[in-house]
């Protein structure tokens, strides 16, 4: 058996993260797996045979973690368990589900699907944020999806410049820049105009968030490179950093934002019938074929 300590991590308060949690539930008791439940969705559950814990400890103790919820949801679990050797899974209880990609209705074919071994496995980069002022770091965070540069006040501009490994690429003046991972090109990223990257790509895209001329698009980069962003002393003192929307991190004028390729993995387990044109398909609304 491929999973024998199973993690389980849900949207709380959620009734239908709570049906999917103990259907779930049910299923791993019958294929007499070591339950562990994240202390955040301990309460939602009917039965008791399980151990309650945090992400770190499933990230440690569990084979497979199964994220029950929004993209949100698997967001914010998959910056803990990116750092340890875990299989994430995600069931869809929100709402485009990109990363989560199993239908609540179908989740013990699903499931099944994974324990006989039938799965594709893909690995995800993150990205790694510091901001330096005066050559000094003052922060730091990862993200999945994005980093975006932008004004802590809504429709104001600021000034800044681009580096990509330390060369010069432009200045801008606009209401900030989305540096987006393959994942999180289907995220704020395309909201933006960006495009859309094939996961597997060692590549991120370099949003501008409305900018001041028409000149201004977005482009594809290098993944093992090194984005800096400097920002300009002329602009207000309301400026900040956001990870996945998540987490945001103060800006001050004169500051330094690099942005580049983190360490550690995502790694995703889908069952062996997903196909990520399918996704974009079903997601996005496109045409089926026509003949």
């Amino acid at each position: 058996m491929p999973y024998k300590t199973v993690g389980l991590i849900g949207k709380a308060a959620h009734k239908g993260a709570h049906a999917s949690l103990n259907a779930l539930a049910d299923y791993l008791r019958a294929k007499q797996c070591k339950i562990l439940v994240e202390e955040t969705v301990a309460a939602e559950m009917d039965c008791d045979d399980f151990t309650v814990c945090d992400l770190v400890t499933i990230g440690k103790q569990a084979d497979l973690a199964v994220v029950v919820g929004g993209d949100g949801n698997m967001l914010g679990a998959a910056r803990v368990l990116s750092r340890f050797n875990i299989h994430v899974v995600g069931v869809n209880r929100g709402n485009l589900g990109f990363l989560t990609d199993i239908h609540p209705d179908e989740v013990v074919q699903q499931m099944d699907l994974i324990y006989n071994g039938e799965t594709i496995v893909e690995q995800r980069f993150l990205l790694e944020v510091e901001v330096y002022r005066h050559e000094l770091l003052k922060s730091n965070n990862s993200a999945v999806n994005e980093v975006v540069l932008h004004h802590g006040k809504v429709a104001h501009m600021m000034e800044f410049e681009v580096f990509i490994d330390d060369h010069f690429v432009f200045s801008q003046r606009s209401d900030g820049l989305i540096v987006a991972t393959p994942t999180g090109s289907t995220a704020y990223s395309l909201s933006g105009g960006g495009p859309i990257l094939m996961p597997h790509l060692d590549a991120l895209t370099l949003v501008p968030m409305f900018p001041h001329t028409l000149s201004s698009r977005p482009i594809v980069v290098d993944a093992n490179s090194t984005v800096s962003m400097r920002v300009s002393k002329v602009n207000s003192d309301s400026l900040q950093v956001s990870c996945d929307s998540h987490i945001v991190l103060p800006v001050l004028p004169g500051d330094e934002i690099r942005v580049r390729k983190g360490n550690h993995r995502l790694s995703m387990v889908h069952p062996k019938d997903y196909n990520y044109f399918n996704v974009l398909r079903k997601k996005l609304g496109w045409g089926s074929k026509l003949y």
